[in-house]
C-alpha cells in the first residue's frame, strides 16, 4: 500500500490541492491520497492572531469532503480534527502507521514552499524519519532542500521525490476576499466546496 497524506487547514480547499494530489497520485503510483484538514492548526493560528479568525475544524471539514467526493483516489482522514490540542504532521503520520499492519509506505504531499519552511516544523529531523516527502515542482526538477534543512537532515535529498505539476497561483486568502467581495469562484473553487461555503455564511465579514 501507498499512500499520500495531503495535510493542511484547507480554509477553503480549492483547485491547486487537489491538482497536486492528482500529481502525486499519479507520479508516485499512489493508491490513495489522504485530504487530514488540520485540527488546531497551531503555525497559522500564530500567523493570523492579529487577523481573520480560522474557520471551525467542522466547517473545514466538510469543505474537504465535497471537494474530494467524486474523486476516487482521494480520502478523507478525521485524524487531527479528531484529536485534541496543536495538529502536527508527526504525530499524525505515526499514528496512521502505528494502525498498518501491512508494511505501508508514507509521503508526505507538499508543495515547495513548505518544503522551505520544514525546519520551522514541530521535530523535522523525526519527520523526515518517518515518511518521504512529494515536494510539487516545475518540470519535475526541485530546486534543492534549502540550507537549513539539509544541516539538520544530511541525507534530505534522499528522502524527496519530485512531483511534476502545472504552475498554478491559487490562494486560500484570495479566495476568501472573493467570496467576502462578492467576486466568482469559479474554477478555483470547485463548485460543491463553494456550496458549502455559502450554506455556512463562511468568509463573510
Amino acid at each position: 500500500m501507498r499512500t499520500g497524506i495531503l495535510g493542511g487547514t484547507f480554509d477553503p480547499p480549492h483547485l491547486g490541492h487537489l491538482v497536486l494530489g492528482a500529481a502525486a497520485w499519479r507520479a508516485l503510483d499512489l493508491n490513495r491520497v489522504l485530504f487530514v484538514p488540520a485540527g488546531e492548526p497551531w503555525r497559522k493560528q500564530r500567523e493570523q492572531s492579529q487577523g481573520e479568525a480560522i474557520s471551525p475544524a467542522a466547517a473545514r471539514l466538510r469543505m474537504v469532503e465535497a471537494a474530494t467526493a467524486a474523486l476516487p483516489w482521494a480520502e478523507v482522514s478525521t485524524i487531527e480534527v479528531d484529536r485534541a490540542g496543536p495538529s502536527y504532521s508527526l504525530e499524525t503520520v505515526q499514528a496512521l502507521a502505528a494502525g498498518d499492519s501491512d508494511g505501508e509506505h508514507w509521503w508526505l504531499v507538499v508543495g515547495a514552499d513548505a518544503l522551505e519552511d520544514l525546519p520551522h516544523w514541530h521535530e523535522p529531523v523525526r519527520l523526515v524519519a518517518a515518511a518521504r516527502f512529494a515536494v510539487a515542482s516545475r518540470d519535475g526538477v526541485l530546486a534543492g532542500a534549502p540550507a537549513e534543512l539539509a544541516g539538520l537532515v544530511p541525507d534530505i535529498a534522499g528522502r524527496i521525490d519530485a512531483v511534476p505539476m502545472p504552475d498554478l497561483s491559487v490562494a486560500s486568502t484570495d479566495l476568501r476576499d472573493r467570496v467576502r467581495g462578492g467576486r466568482p469562484t469559479d474554477v478555483l473553487l470547485p463548485q460543491t466546496v463553494r456550496e458549502v461555503v455559502d450554506e455556512l455564511g463562511l468568509y463573510r465579514e
